[in-house]
């Protein structure tokens, strides 16, 4: 195919938030396909967190990107040209496309085709990884029992949100940690959480006293730092804590601050457990059905946020940090073909 593909690669490892300098917007020709590959003009790149642990020197799950390598991220997008028979021009596909206007794929660039009739925008939130992150974060790591407490940090977030609903179905009590009021609104108004706490505003502490006078059975935790702390001082016995994420520790320059509280895990024979979605990629599709029945029966909502232009996407990795975001936070790159 000829053509040139637009390319965001990075330039040099950030201090702090991502700036002008962080990346360089390239453009390159398209070279031709070899056999078993296929091309995919990519709609949508997903935005998280994860994009700034990535960037940083230190390894992490993945390796660092390298200084002039295209910017790794989740995608999805149409197959364009193929000369792969598993791949035919017309396929929904999903993967590490890269924050790049196309993406070639079958050899070192692995990409899953899309369900027939399921969106491409739905596919990069609640079905996508975020879906199914909280789907085994709140049924497999913290595992809710019906009435207990379930606190849920960055509960506005595409991860957050869900994970909350899920626990509601499991017929617990939920509170989300948020950082508006018109988030938190959202949380209970809209998604049934039963409280919801604004960290700009209000006293996390105090407000947990409040609501979980007993303690807090479950807390699915998306931001780490003080937040971590507050929740380890206020555990119920035998109470469970999903490590998500930190989001708050990411642009950190300086070591974070300790974690206090940590002893209390001993004192409330409580346990800790980080995970990655990439721990269950063989029960994708399990949790993926569990999500559309959910979705069709109304018992779960959410929000997409999409930011037009693949050179705003350093905008919109910066909007997850000053929470300008409500929900699954993508940028759209190219035209959606399941719109």
């Amino acid at each position: 195919m000829q053509g040139t593909n637009r390319q965001l690669r990075l330039a040099r490892r950030p201090d702090g938030m991502v700036d002008d300098d962080t990346f360089d917007l390239t453009e390159e020709p398209l070279r031709d396909l070899a056999d078993g590959e296929f091309l995919v003009r990519v709609a949508y790149v997903s935005i998280d967190p994860t994009n700034r642990v990535w960037i940083r020197e230190e390894p992490s799950y993945l390796p660092p990107v390298g200084i002039g390598e295209v910017m790794r991220g989740g995608g999805a997008g149409e197959v364009v040209e193929s000369r792969n028979d598993a791949f035919p021009v017309g396929t929904s596909v999903r993967g590490l496309l890269g924050w790049q206007e196309y993406a070639i794929c079958g050899r070192g660039v692995m990409a899953n085709a899309v369900p027939p009739g399921v969106p491409l925008q739905h596919m990069m939130s609640v079905y996508g990884t975020t879906g199914v992150t909280a789907y085994f974060g709140i049924l497999d790591v913290a595992d809710p029992k019906e009435s207990e407490t379930v606190v849920v940090s960055g509960a506005a977030g595409a991860t957050g949100s869900i994970a909350g609903q899920i626990a509601k179905i499991r017929g617990c009590r939920v509170i989300g940690i948020a950082g508006t009021d018109e988030k938190c609104r959202w949380l209970t108004e809209e998604l049934g959480f039963d409280a919801a706490i604004n960290y700009k505003r209000d006293d996390i502490g105090a407000r947990l006293d409040e609501l979980c006078p007993d303690g807090v059975d479950v807390f699915f935790d998306n931001v780490g730092g003080s937040t971590l702390d507050n929740l380890l001082r206020r555990l119920a016995i035998g109470a469970r804590i999903a490590l998500c994420g930190a989001i708050s520790t990411y642009n950190a320059d300086e070591t974070p601050p300790p974690i206090h509280w940590y002893m209390n895990l001993v004192v409330k024979r409580a346990r800790m457990q980080g995970f990655l979605v990439l721990d269950y990629l063989g029960r994708f599709p399990e949790a993926v059905l569990q999500l559309v029945q959910w979705v069709s029966d109304g018992r779960i909502k959410w929000r997409d946020h999409v930011v037009e232009g693949l050179e705003q996407a350093p905008r919109a990795l910066n909007m997850l940090f000053t929470g300008e975001n409500t929900g699954k936070l993508m940028v759209r790159v190219g035209p959606d073909p399941t719109a």
